[in-house]
Protein backbone atom coordinates (compact mmCIF):
# COMPACT_ATOMS: atom_id res chain seq x y z
CA UNK A 1 0.00 0.00 0.00
CA UNK A 2 1.15 3.18 -0.74
CA UNK A 3 2.59 5.79 2.09
CA UNK A 4 -0.17 7.78 2.94
CA UNK A 5 -0.20 11.92 4.77
CA UNK A 6 -1.81 14.19 6.40
CA UNK A 7 -1.29 17.87 5.63
CA UNK A 8 -1.74 20.80 7.93
CA UNK A 9 -2.40 23.89 6.75
CA UNK A 10 -4.07 26.78 8.65
CA UNK A 11 -6.61 30.14 6.87
CA UNK A 12 -7.11 33.13 8.59
CA UNK A 13 -11.16 32.62 7.54
CA UNK A 14 -13.51 30.13 7.29
CA UNK A 15 -13.61 30.97 3.64
CA UNK A 16 -10.21 30.84 2.61
CA UNK A 17 -9.93 27.22 4.69
CA UNK A 18 -12.90 26.19 2.00
CA UNK A 19 -11.34 27.46 -0.82
CA UNK A 20 -8.02 25.31 0.26
CA UNK A 21 -10.26 22.50 0.85
CA UNK A 22 -11.71 22.55 -2.60
CA UNK A 23 -8.88 23.01 -4.26
CA UNK A 24 -7.43 19.78 -2.63
CA UNK A 25 -10.22 17.81 -3.01
CA UNK A 26 -11.59 19.27 -6.29
CA UNK A 27 -8.16 18.34 -7.44
CA UNK A 28 -7.79 14.99 -6.65
CA UNK A 29 -4.88 15.87 -4.79
CA UNK A 30 -6.67 15.43 -1.13
CA UNK A 31 -9.22 12.25 -0.70
CA UNK A 32 -10.10 14.95 2.38
CA UNK A 33 -10.22 17.66 3.98
CA UNK A 34 -11.25 18.27 7.67
CA UNK A 35 -11.77 22.12 8.39
CA UNK A 36 -11.59 22.69 12.46
CA UNK A 37 -12.13 26.26 13.47
CA UNK A 38 -11.86 28.74 14.74
CA UNK A 39 -8.53 28.17 16.75
CA UNK A 40 -6.74 30.37 18.37
CA UNK A 41 -2.66 30.48 17.58
CA UNK A 42 0.07 32.48 18.93
CA UNK A 43 3.07 32.59 17.68
CA UNK A 44 6.08 35.15 16.48
CA UNK A 45 6.58 36.36 13.13
CA UNK A 46 9.06 39.60 12.85
CA UNK A 47 10.03 40.20 15.71
CA UNK A 48 6.49 40.07 17.42
CA UNK A 49 4.42 37.92 18.99
CA UNK A 50 0.83 37.92 17.55
CA UNK A 51 -2.61 36.06 18.45
CA UNK A 52 -4.95 35.25 15.56
CA UNK A 53 -8.08 33.55 14.93
CA UNK A 54 -7.63 30.39 12.42
CA UNK A 55 -9.16 27.39 10.55
CA UNK A 56 -6.89 24.23 10.51
CA UNK A 57 -7.40 22.44 7.27
CA UNK A 58 -6.35 18.35 8.11
CA UNK A 59 -5.91 17.22 4.15
CA UNK A 60 -5.31 13.09 3.46
CA UNK A 61 -3.64 12.07 0.71
CA UNK A 62 -0.72 10.29 -0.39
CA UNK A 63 3.27 10.92 -0.04
CA UNK A 64 4.18 11.06 -3.42
CA UNK A 65 1.46 13.77 -3.72
CA UNK A 66 3.02 16.64 -1.40
CA UNK A 67 4.59 18.74 -3.49
CA UNK A 68 1.27 19.41 -5.61
CA UNK A 69 -0.47 19.47 -2.49
CA UNK A 70 1.80 22.33 -1.10
CA UNK A 71 1.82 24.08 -4.37
CA UNK A 72 -2.22 23.76 -4.64
CA UNK A 73 -2.04 25.62 -1.00
CA UNK A 74 -0.06 28.42 -1.71
CA UNK A 75 -1.26 29.22 -5.07
CA UNK A 76 -4.63 29.62 -2.80
CA UNK A 77 -3.76 31.11 0.45
CA UNK A 78 -3.59 34.50 1.35
CA UNK A 79 -0.71 34.00 4.20
CA UNK A 80 2.84 34.95 3.01
CA UNK A 81 4.40 31.80 4.37
CA UNK A 82 1.56 29.60 5.27
CA UNK A 83 2.42 26.94 7.82
CA UNK A 84 2.53 23.27 5.48
CA UNK A 85 3.08 20.66 7.23
CA UNK A 86 3.00 16.63 6.12
CA UNK A 87 2.81 14.31 8.99
CA UNK A 88 3.21 10.33 7.89
CA UNK A 89 0.25 8.25 8.75
CA UNK A 90 1.80 5.50 10.14
CA UNK A 91 -0.87 2.86 10.69
CA UNK A 92 -4.84 2.86 9.69
CA UNK A 93 -7.73 1.20 8.70
CA UNK A 94 -7.04 -0.55 5.24
CA UNK A 95 -10.55 0.26 3.52
CA UNK A 96 -9.99 4.02 4.63
CA UNK A 97 -6.24 4.43 3.09
CA UNK A 98 -7.38 2.16 0.11
CA UNK A 99 -10.52 4.86 -0.22
CA UNK A 100 -7.67 7.52 -0.16
CA UNK A 101 -5.67 6.07 -2.62
CA UNK A 102 -8.38 6.26 -5.06
CA UNK A 103 -9.78 8.93 -4.73
CA UNK A 104 -6.45 10.73 -5.38
CA UNK A 105 -5.60 8.58 -8.10
CA UNK A 106 -9.20 8.97 -10.03
CA UNK A 107 -9.49 10.26 -12.91
CA UNK A 108 -13.40 12.28 -13.90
Amino acid sequence: MADHVQVLTTAGSREEAERIAAALVDGRLAACVQIAGPIVSRYRWRGAVETAEEWQCLAKTEAARYEQVEAAIRHVHSYEEPEILATPIVAGSDGYLRWVSKEVRAVD
